[in-house]
């Protein structure tokens, strides 16, 4: 029985799986971003969604053989490092689990634990990649000065584009309508009080409006258009590096996967990121993520425990 965690900065996925690939049961919680909602926080979140997962599966957490717990932010800071590693010892002989970066599922999930790189464009932005046992990451440096191509970015973005239409410094597109629509604005200041007050500038919170930013892109809005465009250039710039990292010759076919909330933006993204990559040093393929990358984490889990799935074990999990 394999456990795996997919948390995010918006939700975080539950799921366990038996050793021939049948799901045995899935849970959902919020964020798991301990920057955002605290050790304690996440300690209590993480447990209770275990909990809720193995009283779904029917399960004993003595009967789980292993489990991998990929956090949000989880190795960015060493001083905190140790108390993470330690919450599913709550639960877990050390020996029955890990924890990683969240990252590692979103690439295990698309690409099925094989070579190449994932690119990660949820509410954080991370690229992940391994190659003849070679890994690499790159990106993934936070909210305040990264996360480039990230929902939180395209939807910052989207929110400065507004208060620029607004006050005259850009030409009002769809993007200003909808965003006033969405917040029910009849002082557009209001909106100030709404995402610095109310929700505390909310990083999950802020990350949901990118969604209205690919709404207005595709209203024909040419400054939302351009936000997805330099989402993609900034997202294959993180690709590039990856593959240098990861010692990929400049004529060695790469497998590029994605995963991720702006990726539900479909070609707005996908569109330019095809482009941009083929115009890059390098030979990317993009390819569509196999599995959703809750089920990654459950595969990386196996893994872990040197455990190898058939195909035909893995078809039913495909996408």
């Amino acid at each position: 029985m394999y456990l795996g965690i997919d948390g995010g900065g918006t939700k975080t996925a539950f799921i366990i799986i038996d050793k021939a690939g049948k799901v045995l049961a899935q849970h959902e919680e919020t964020t798991s971003y301990y920057i955002e909602i605290g050790l304690d926080g996440l300690k209590t979140l993480l447990v209770n969604g275990v909990i809720k997962t193995l009283i779904k599966a029917k399960l004993s957490a003595d009967q789980i053989d292993y489990a991998f717990f990929g956090l949000p932010a989880y190795g960015e800071d060493s001083q905190v490092i140790d108390q993470i590693t330690a919450i599913p010892s709550e639960l877990f002989p050390i020996s029955k689990y890990i924890c990683g970066n969240d990252m590692i599922p979103g690439w295990a999930s698309a690409l099925g634990c094989k070579n190449g790189i994932n690119i990660v464009a949820g509410t954080g932005s991370i690229a992940y990649g391994e190659f003849n046992g070679t890994q690499a990451r790159c990106g993934g440096w936070g909210e305040v000065f990264s996360d480039e191509g990230s929902a939180y970015w395209v939807a910052k973005l989207g929110l400065e584009a507004f208060t620029r239409m607004s006050d005259g410094r850009l030409e009002q597109g769809p993007l200003y309508t909808l965003i006033k629509s969405h917040f029910n604005l009849t002082n557009d200041l209001d909106i100030c009080g709404v995402v610095l007050n109310q929700w505390q500038a909310s990083r999950s919170k802020i990350a949901q409006l990118s969604v209205i930013v690919a709404d207005a892109a595709l209203a024909g809005d040419t400054t939302a258009l351009a936000i997805f465009d330099k989402a993609a250039q900034e997202l294959t710039l993180i690709i590039e590096s990856t593959r240098k990292q990861l010692g990929y010759k400049e004529d060695e076919e790469v497998i590029v996967s994605y995963s991720g909330g702006v990726f539900n933006a479909k070609d707005l993204i996908l569109k330019p990121l095809n482009k941009y990559l083929s115009e890059a040093v390098g030979c990317f393929t993009l390819v569509k993520p196999k599995y959703q990358p809750v089920i990654g984490s459950a595969l990386y889990a196996a893994k872990l425990n040197g455990h190898q799935f058939s195909s035909d074990d893995l078809t039913a999990l495909e996408n």
